[in-house]
């Protein structure tokens, strides 16, 4: 399987390096192991990044007495800052996890998609055929476990960071650089730690 692998993604890289048209399938295969996200993937990234970085506004609010219309802009600002640093997150963690679980599940997804086909499927298509119903089905579950897995493991770091900056090491700041500081910091270190573990 993965010499099949192996050899498309070889021959689209050489088709692109000469400059010939790739064939749908290539496209495809390229497309699910590159850094690019679909549009419906970052749209979720960024939809659950808003609401996790819009959390600390409660936070601040109810527990640190922060006026929220004086604070608007401030609040705004930082929303719109943590939203893009999480979603960033959310990418990177994404990109490393979906090979690992990709690799995890291909003896699983093999079986199930043997399963499904029937004898009759089963004689009609060759190997090759077959190998990429394997990949294909491979590709998705591992996009959608390493997409809910990088939107758990970040929004519930992001949260602990900003909890712990806010009541424990910021705590003797004014509330307004206690907020900006340790929602800041926490977005940043999420950031940061999503690209180290590549």
């Amino acid at each position: 399987m993965f010499g099949t692998l192996r050899s498309l993604l070889t021959t689209a890289v050489s088709k692109m390096a000469a400059g010939k048209k790739l064939t749908k399938e290539e496209e495809l295969l390229l497309q699910d192991f590159s850094r690019n996200v679909t549009t419906k993937s970052s749209a979720l990234f960024y939809g659950n990044a808003f609401i996790v970085s819009a959390i600390p506004i409660w936070l601040y609010w109810r527990i640190h007495q922060m006026d929220l219309f004086q604070s608007a802009v401030v609040f705004g600002v930082m929303t719109l800052v943590c939203t893009w640093l999480i979603a960033f997150a959310y990418k990177n963690v994404k990109f490393v996890l979906k090979h690992k679980v990709a690799l995890q599940r291909e003896d699983a997804v093999s079986r199930e998609v043997m399963k499904k086909l029937s004898d009759a499927d089963s004689k009609k298509m060759s190997r090759k055929e077959k190998d990429e119903r394997i990949l294909w089905k491979k590709n998705e579950v591992a996009d959608y476990e390493a997409t809910t897995f990088s939107i758990f493991y970040n929004n519930a770091l992001f949260l602990f960071l900003v909890i712990v900056a806010s009541f424990f090491i910021l705590r003797s700041l004014n509330p307004t650089v206690n907020y900006v500081l340790s929602v800041g910091l926490a977005g940043g270190l999420l950031a940061l730690f999503s690209t180290g573990s590549q």
